[in-house]
């Protein structure tokens, strides 16, 4: 990830190549350890994995049982998700011409599936474990989790609650 960030300076281009070097792990069962994929009984929960020394981009695990989900948010960076157990449910948003927040389609995420978001297009989401068991993603940002605390950069009222 570090020689693909110093190669790939466009961040659509970067998430694209990021996304693909994802893919390739999402296959193995030692991607994580076990304390990060613990979840929490009230909500999904963060584990950082890792930080790039010089804070060019961070890996994170999401952990959710069955039900929890996301606000709908958006992000402050570029973001890869890969999918290493169970499914998720993503539905994406956007602004219709009056400015009002619209659900712009639904994709189920299993596991092997790599998906990716680059500010400010195709940025707003909100993500749900659409399964009966824990689900499990590894989460690639293009910012310093660490320092950041979260990649959220606005949560938005859910248009559907």
């Amino acid at each position: 990830m570090e020689r693909l960030v110093d190669r790939v300076g466009d961040p659509d281009e970067r998430a694209r190549a990021a996304a693909e070097a994802l893919r390739g792990l999402l296959a193995r069962d030692d991607v994580l350890t076990p304390e990060h994929r613990e979840p929490d009984p009230e909500r999904y929960r963060q584990h950082l994995v890792h930080v790039d020394p010089r804070g060019r981009f961070s890996v994170v695990s999401l952990v959710w049982l069955p039900g929890q989900c996301t606000p709908v948010h958006s992000h402050a960076c570029w973001c890869v998700v890969g999918v290493l157990a169970g499914r998720e449910e993503e539905t994406r948003y956007r602004f219709d011409e009056r400015r009002r927040l619209v659900k712009d389609g639904t994709a189920v995420n299993e596991r092997g599936d790599v998906c990716w978001l680059v500010p400010p297009d195709r940025d707003i989401h909100k993500v749900t474990n659409a399964g009966a068991a824990l689900a499990v993603s590894l989460h690639v940002y293009g910012a310093d989790i660490g320092e950041l605390g979260s990649s959220v950069n606005e949560i938005f009222p859910d248009p559907d609650a």
